[in-house]
């Protein structure tokens, strides 16, 4: 490896060491989408929007809100 390489040794061995419980977490906005029980009705209705459509949001907000805390507590701090 070069000196203007980007990924050294050390970031590239910390990253596939990284084994943290937390990452588990990242499988909830991955599964959950694909239970067809959660959107395989049209009611209720939000602001006249079938269940699927508003439901993508708020998968899309599960997935957000999964990502943060995972990386919020998996992120390196201080001398550690």
């Amino acid at each position: 490896m070069t000196a203007l390489d980007p990924e050294t040794p050390q970031t590239a061995s910390s990253r596939a060491k990284d084994h943290s419980p937390w990452n588990w977490l990242l499988f909830i906005p991955i599964v959950v989408p694909l239970i067809p029980v959660l959107f395989n009705a049209d009611s209720p209705r939000v602001l006249g929007f079938p269940r699927f459509y508003w439901l993508q949001l708020v998968y899309i907000l599960l997935g957000v809100a999964t990502t943060t805390l995972v990386y919020q507590m998996t992120k390196k701090r201080g001398g550690r």
